[in-house]
């Protein structure tokens, strides 16, 4: 029986605007409470990876690298970690095995204590390089699957997948539940089995999406879990994390009583409060993102759903919408499936709104092909092999490591960073050029000066 104090993994900074704020927290939104934040006791703040690299360049003209370092040096107590996806880095390519060491390496050195790292298919080959780089720089490593349901996704293969990570190196492991579909007892059951098979703690992450999170929190915990990430109230629920400050007052007085005082919290969620209602008007964002049980029907998330329906509009044909609803769990089914979770959400969801629109598999995407031959890694189950013979007609399976495939990139993308006029980039404006080149570009158009 576990009675340690639950810990926490505060998600405001990073999964609790994406979710609920189009991942538009600005690092000036972010300064004044970082120092208090740091000294709650949280057992990390996440505040990097996953849409925060992109949306930095790409919205709020900020470099990441710096909102990195500003972070860190107003927490100096609490690990900064991130998400990373493994050969995708923060993309939604596979890149060669140089950029993403050097990309693990840069995080760490800016300030990443801890580096969460999954794969949208949990093939753990796609995590050997970012794993033991991360080691190697002395960062802890937490391996995270991914959480699905499937007739192919059971307690014993994700148990199996959770004893590859830690045979890798994991110093933890992560039940990554990004759409809310891990029901109470079901986790229950799952965490139970994980801490029989596995010596490293247990972290669990889920999102509000279904409105069971919170239950099954506290079944995870009375099963033994060790870390829960949860964010502050004004950022938590709707498709986010459980409430922190909830989650700090139902343990207060138990043996797993986490040790934080939530009168603490209480100012800090007050600013992310006024935070919140700036960025929404600053931003035109609609934040109030209520629940929708029909995740646990169709599997996907809500802000796919919403894509899904603009989508439809645009081709006048949002009558099809429950036609596209239906289709998807079928696609997924004929794609081996894959969890929807970046990039694979966006290339099943994709293949099924093309099917609604035009007819099954008679416009199919190149990244629906790839993901088929094995581009992406090994799918959960095997490929419908009647679809496979209809969109692949012959393409060669890949069967190894897909990155394999992926000659080295670091040198070709400084050269080309500096014949468009950055020859002494650093290597952090390479990595960014790396990931995200137009927008990269742009950014260092308004905030380098060219050689």
């Amino acid at each position: 029986m576990n009675n340690s104090p639950v810990k926490i993994m505060e998600t405001v900074l990073r999964d609790g605007h994406q979710s609920l704020a189009a991942t538009r927290m600005r690092t000036t939104d972010m300064i004044d409470m970082l120092e208090q934040l740091d000294d709650v006791g949280y057992f990390s703040l996440e505040a990097w990876g996953g849409a925060t690299f992109d949306s930095t360049l790409r919205f709020l003209n900020e470099d990441p690298w710096e909102r990195l370092r500003i972070i860190k040096r107003h927490c100096k107590k609490t690990p900064i970690q991130m998400l990373l996806r493994g050969q995708n880095i923060l993309g939604y390519n596979h890149y060669a095995d140089d950029v993403v060491s050097e990309f693990v390496k840069r995080a760490v050195h800016n300030g990443v204590g801890i580096v969460r790292i999954f794969d949208a298919l949990n093939d753990v080959r796609n995590l050997e390089v970012s794993m033991r780089v991360a080691k190697e720089t002395g960062a802890h490593v937490q391996g995270a699957f991914v959480y699905t349901i499937s007739p192919f996704h059971t307690t014993e293969t994700f148990v199996k997948v959770a004893k590859d990570l830690v045979s890798m190196g994991a110093d933890s492991i992560c039940i990554k539940d990004m759409a809310g579909l891990l029901a109470p007892y079901v986790a229950y059951d799952l965490v139970t089995a994980l801490k029989a098979a596995v010596p490293v703690p247990i972290d669990i992450h889920s999102h509000y999406t279904s409105g069971m999170a919170g239950m099954t929190y506290l079944k995870a915990i009375e099963a033994g879990v060790d870390i829960i990430d949860c964010a502050l109230s004004p950022f938590a629920m709707g498709s986010s994390q459980p409430a922190t400050e909830a989650l700090v007052a139902a343990l207060e007085g138990t043996p797993r009583d986490t040790g934080i005082a939530k009168e603490t919290l209480f100012p800090i969620a007050d600013h992310f409060r006024a935070v919140k209602k700036n960025v929404a008007e600053t931003f035109k964002l609609n934040t109030a993102i209520d629940i929708d049980t029909k995740v646990l029907s169709f599997q996907i998330p809500g802000g796919m759903l919403s894509n899904f329906l603009n989508q439809l509009k645009e081709q006048g044909m949002e009558d099809k919408y429950q036609e596209m609803l239906e289709e998807m769990p079928k696609v997924r089914a004929d794609l081996g499936y894959p969890p929807l979770v970046t990039p694979t959400s966006q290339i099943t969801g994709s293949m099924a709104a093309f099917n609604v629109m035009f007819g099954r598999y008679k416009v199919v995407p190149r990244e629906v092909k790839d993901l088929a031959r094995g581009k992406y890694g090994r799918t959960p189950a095997p490929i419908n092999p009647e679809v496979a013979e209809q969109i692949l007609a012959g393409e060669e399976l890949i069967t190894h490591r897909p990155a394999d495939d992926i000659a080295p990139q670091m040198e070709a993308l400084t050269a080309s960073l500096a014949e468009k006029g950055y020859p002494n980039a650093p290597v952090e404006d390479v990595l960014s050029y790396a990931l995200f080149p137009d927008v990269a570009l742009k950014f260092f158009e308004a905030n380098r000066t060219k050689a």
